[in-house]
């Protein structure tokens, strides 16, 4: 890894894992746009949904076709989304700063492949209610490999090693599915899906068993402050004018959790260091 005072290695590298990033946030657009209709992520090639026509390669370059079109199919004239460059310019920044965290190395591809997935896992799950196994099966095949790689090359942190990405796997899931369980007694409805588990699974296994624990936490207070402060107040106040009948909201729980990881992955162990600190001096 390149010297921390020096910022010459980032103005090389920082273009290429931007565009990186942007290649992958296209992508993971396809991902969030078909995984939740069981539609494929390789054929048809990309398509206006409103007419119908196959998207130019020149009109489907990362966050520049997007402008270039002003936001409109060259074909119909229908809106495309604002999401579509959001997404790949949130991921290109994804990247890039896992770059300034950690330089360019195997270990910063690797936060930045976890992190991407995780962005795709939460707005999907915003848009949806859905996480598609399709974000955590293979979150958790890449994790796995990861941690296998890094053992043999040396890069790890702050990622966990093979065995405790096996406990974390499973104790992220276990974990999960009590807290869905006693969710629905509280309730008396389901308050977990099967998706939340996989999640954990595949978070379990990038930070290990006590910080999957941490991100459980973690996940569930932002939750629960944005219940409280935005999501509940809001329900109310339709349904108040509406004249309908108040229904609590549902939350999906992997917006949440998607952050909830990424804070865990990278700080997870300072948190600990200084609660255990605290607590038993």
């Amino acid at each position: 890894m390149p010297p921390v005072n020096s910022t010459s290695w980032f103005a090389v590298y920082a273009p290429v894992f931007g565009a990186l990033g942007a290649i992958f946030g296209s992508f993971l657009n396809v991902c969030i746009a078909r995984w939740p209709k069981d539609e494929s992520v390789i054929r048809p090639r990309s398509r206006c949904p409103g007419c119908g026509n196959a998207i130019a390669w020149h009109d489907n370059i990362p966050v520049l076709g997007w402008l270039m079109l002003r936001g409109r199919c060259r074909h119909c004239g229908s809106r495309i989304s604002l999401q579509y460059p959001l997404v790949e310019a949130t991921t290109a920044a994804i990247w890039i700063g896992a770059l300034w965290l950690l330089g360019p190395t195997v270990v910063a591809v690797r936060l930045a492949v976890v992190a991407t997935i995780l962005l795709g896992v939460a707005v999907t799950d915003a848009q949806s209610y859905l996480i598609p196994d399709g974000f955590t099966l293979n979150g958790l095949a890449f994790t796995a490999v990861g941690a296998i790689v890094g053992l043999f090359i040396g890069e790890q942190l702050p990622f966990a090693g093979p065995w405790d990405a096996l406990l974390g796997a499973c104790t992220g899931a276990g974990a999960i599915t009590i807290v869905g369980w006693l969710g629905e007694v509280a309730m008396k409805k389901e308050a977990m899906g099967y998706g939340d588990a996989t999640l954990m699974a595949f978070v379990g296994a990038a930070v290990g068993p006590v910080r999957s624990l941490l991100c459980i936490f973690i996940g569930a207070a932002l939750a629960a402050a944005a219940f409280l402060l935005v999501v509940y107040p809001v329900a109310w106040l339709r349904a108040r004018r509406a004249g309908a009948s108040f229904e609590t909201p549902l939350v999906p729980f992997g917006v949440f959790l998607a952050p909830a990881a990424i804070l865990t992955l990278l700080f997870g162990n300072a948190l600990l260091g200084w609660y255990v600190e605290r607590m038993f001096g």
